[in-house]
């Protein structure tokens, strides 16, 4: 069985962790959401929260990094979304980036003994019953949400404040294999969320057109996949030299232009913005989410971008590219086969209130 005894100890020393932080909250929950007073009497499904591509993919000198920062930092730094790719890569559980001879983030035990937010990409298929013992076994089934139907539009979705309240904390998505008829607490994500295009080379190609969907999309929560990447070697690898402009909050292919899109649009912001490199522009990600948000930004300290040969800054195009493409003919020849365009999102989970 994939989900070995030490990986449940994880989920289960996960569990510990939440539910010290949701102790240590007890007094003002539900009193401020999401850092924000205001969102506590918001349905989930009417706020706009950043969230990291590849969450995990995090280092210096691999084509395949998609962030600077681990979690724990992301979370800290106002992260609320993580995602990222499970493979089955030899009997383990790695949380790797189209190819774990690519690039490998390690194992997903390691990955729970670090964070609060517990996620995981379906992208192996493993049926929802897969997960289940490790939820269970962990007590994580406890602090899921289970809204006892399939999908639902963005509007009924429940308010961070009731959500905090209940003390369910978690809310996991599957791209494929979702059973809630077996495992409640696993979602569709299809069925509650749409997809904007991914895999982008130009920072004129953001839009606000439907990629993928199984709903109604005029009701469904959505998710902009707002990261650009260069080609090397004519495969797709995250684009760090561009990030300041990706992230910011105006100007050509920023993410501010392609929320104002979606809202002139849809009639409405995204729910979740996915990017890359998010702590490039300065804080800027969480400047469009509150706007988005309608609330007052609340600037403050985050992580400072880290200028190398892999995440490079805007001013070292040249550099970073041929840095990625070493990196990539550094990979051996059989992994080179096996690299190609994979679904973004398997899995999500989302938390909040975690600080």
């Amino acid at each position: 069985m994939l989900f070995t005894k030490s990986i449940v100890q994880a989920a289960a020393a996960l569990v510990l962790l939440s539910l010290n932080i949701e102790a240590a909250h007890v007094s003002s929950r539900a009193t401020v959401c999401n850092g924000y007073s205001e969102f506590c009497g918001r349905s989930l499904g009417n706020i706009t929260m950043v969230g990291t591509h590849d969450s995990y993919a995090v280092g210096v000198n691999n084509l395949a990094t998609n962030q600077d920062y681990d979690i724990t930092q992301q979370l800290t730094d106002g992260v609320r979304m993580l995602q990222s790719q499970a493979h089955n890569n030899s009997g383990t559980i790695e949380l790797c980036h189209t190819s774990c001879g690519l690039q490998d983030g390690g194992s997903l035990q390691d990955y729970l003994t670090k964070v609060v937010v517990l996620l995981i990409v379906n992208i192996d298929d493993m049926p929802a019953t897969a997960f289940a013992p490790v939820f269970e076994a962990a007590n994580v089934s406890g602090i899921s949400y289970q809204p006892g139907v399939s999908s639902m539009p963005a509007s009924s979705w429940p308010t961070l404040g009731s959500l905090i309240d209940n003390g369910t904390r978690l809310i996991t998505f599957l791209d494929n294999h979702a059973d809630i008829t077996t495992v409640p607490y696993l979602l569709d994500e299809f069925s509650n969320i749409w997809e904007t295009s991914f895999d982008l080379t130009s920072q004129t190609a953001f839009d606000c057109t439907v990629n993928r969907s199984n709903g109604d999309t005029s009701t469904q929560m959505f998710l902009i996949n707002h990261f650009l990447d260069q080609l090397i070697l004519g495969q797709p690898v995250p684009d760090p030299s561009q990030a300041n402009e990706t992230n910011a909050v105006s100007g050509t292919g920023s993410l501010g232009a392609q929320v104002a899109t979606c809202q002139s649009t849809m009639g409405r912001p995204p729910t979740f913005m996915l990017v890359d490199f998010y702590e490039y522009g300065n804080g800027s990600v969480f400047e469009v989410a509150a706007a988005a948000n309608g609330v007052t930004y609340n600037a403050k300290a985050i992580a400072t971008p880290i200028t190398s040969s892999s995440s490079g800054s805007s001013s070292g195009s040249s550099s970073s590219s041929s840095n990625h493409a070493q990196a990539l003919l550094d990979v051996p020849s059989m992994t080179l086969l096996r690299v190609a365009p994979v679904m973004i999102i398997s899995g999500i989970l989302f938390a909040w209130n975690l600080f």
